[in-house]
């Protein structure tokens, strides 16, 4: 592709090089695709994902459909997300000790057996809410490992050069399936129930496996292996006193638990707010996915980290003010516009910051930090969804919703005078020297 876009921009004609620049601007938002193993990643994940989106959507819905009681929805979402609070970091030292790839071949390997085991049991009729609690908290486990695995292997298939661009196409795809993925699902459980959902993704994880099977990569030099708790607690030492690193993730930890946290209402939302039913279930978080789409796609023709703080407090501060929007709405298509929005913003926050960290992060202590990421993302949303499972129980969806958007706009408002100014220069080096070690203390930034 590359080389047709030169050639054209190299005619004779204004026409022709006006083609070849059009070429060249679309090849940059998908230049990571240029590496073999990446391509053989990115379209295994995005099979693999409208799977798990499919899955996600109905555990939901089955749990409404079964109990009736926003409550179970929290507990449903803590369950899932329990494991990652309770083992993320402790994951975090497996993913910088064995190979990125046999990892996450074992973690979909163990996915596609609870998606099957999972449809199984809701195909028989003999599914409970308990038996979704116990499924929900493995494959919260299988995440815990699997996330930080992922996020850490991508520097491996595309190089620093390429990192930016490769994390913003894998914000697309994975919203892509957010947008393919409830759509199916919603379609599927108003004709036949939840259980297709659950087959279809336990098939879904097929491309992926055979995808990472398939990938050629270098042998990488083993690394000394200390006490797993010794080297959590390097991880989190680093973490903490790097203050670039800690604000970013202080600024996530917010949003994960008052923000992004509200998607487990959506049924109340779609059922009782809105008065539609399963397939304005789907179409909601389509209308979020596709938001998110859009916002990953924007970030994937950056080419540089600069300006990436105002990036973070923007998408931050939009996402809250959305919600606040989306949870006085009572039509439909203004709380799908909403939902758009809030996709977007979520994204621009949340693949920025994933960026920032690959750059800063040492080669030899990448997944830890990364699991630290995963920690605050995912691990800390159980407190947020029994919060706000709890308060939709009391004051109501709408409310539950409102007051978490509001703590995200102040938080917002604390990351700006937090961090008043980034210098783009420090963003863009890495936290190592040129022989890829971490500098020696003291930490830099500091």
């Amino acid at each position: 592709m590359g080389a047709k876009g030169e050639a054209s921009g190299q005619g004779g004609t204004g026409g022709g090089e006006g083609s070849g620049q059009r070429t060249s601007a679309l090849s940059n938002y998908f230049r990571a695709l240029r590496h073999r193993n990446f391509r053989l990643f990115w379209f295994g994940q995005l099979v693999s994902l409208i799977g798990t989106w499919m899955q996600s959507s109905a555990i939901l819905w089955l749990v409404h459909r079964l109990t009736r009681e926003p409550i179970w929805l929290g507990a449903a979402g803590m369950a899932t997300f329990l494991p990652v609070l309770l083992f993320s970091l402790f994951a975090g030292v497996i993913v910088d000790r064995v190979p990125k790839r046999r990892l996450i071949i074992a973690t979909q390997a163990v996915s596609l057996c609870l998606a099957l085991a999972l449809g199984t049991l809701t195909f028989t009729g003999a599914v409970t809410v308990h038996h979704i609690l116990v499924v929900a908290f493995l494959l919260g486990t299988v995440n815990a490992f699997d996330m930080p695995a992922r996020q850490s292997f991508v520097i491996e298939m595309v190089g620093a050069e390429d990192v930016l661009n490769a994390v913003a196409l894998n914000s697309s795809v994975f919203n892509v399936a957010r947008v393919i993925g409830p759509s199916i699902a919603g379609i599927l459980i108003a004709g036949a129930g939840e259980a297709p959902c659950f087959f279809l993704n336990s098939l879904s994880f097929v491309p992926i496996i055979v995808g990472l099977a398939s990938m050629r990569l270098p042998e990488r030099p083993r690394r000394p292996r200390r006490p797993i708790l010794q080297e959590v607690r390097e991880g989190l030492l680093f973490t903490i006193a790097t203050p670039r690193i800690r604000s970013i993730l202080q600024a996530v930890a917010i949003s994960s638990v008052f923000g992004i946290t509200f998607t487990i209402l959506l049924p109340v939302f779609a059922d009782d707010v809105l008065g539609k039913g399963p397939r304005a279930y789907g179409l909601l978080l389509g209308a979020f996915g596709a938001g998110a789409v859009v916002g990953a796609l924007r970030l994937a023709g950056r080419t540089s980290t600069k300006g990436s703080a105002r990036l973070v407090a923007l998408g931050m501060a939009t996402l809250g003010l959305s919600l606040v929007a989306f949870s006085y709405s009572r039509s439909f298509a203004l709380s799908e516009i909403l939902l758009f929005i809030v996709g977007g913003a979520m994204v621009t926050q949340l693949a920025t910051t994933n960026t920032l960290l690959q750059r800063l992060a040492p080669d030899e202590m990448r997944g830890r930090i990364l699991s630290v990421y995963t920690f605050v993302l995912v691990g800390l949303t159980p407190v947020g969804s029994v919060l706000q499972g709890a308060v939709a129980q009391r004051l109501g969806a709408p409310w539950s919703v409102r007051i978490g958007a509001l703590i995200c706009i102040l938080g917002a408002v604390w990351f700006v005078t937090r961090i008043p100014r980034w210098r783009a220069a420090l963003l863009l080096q890495p936290l190592q020297d040129s022989a890829g070690a971490a500098r020696p203390g003291p930490y830099p930034g500091r």
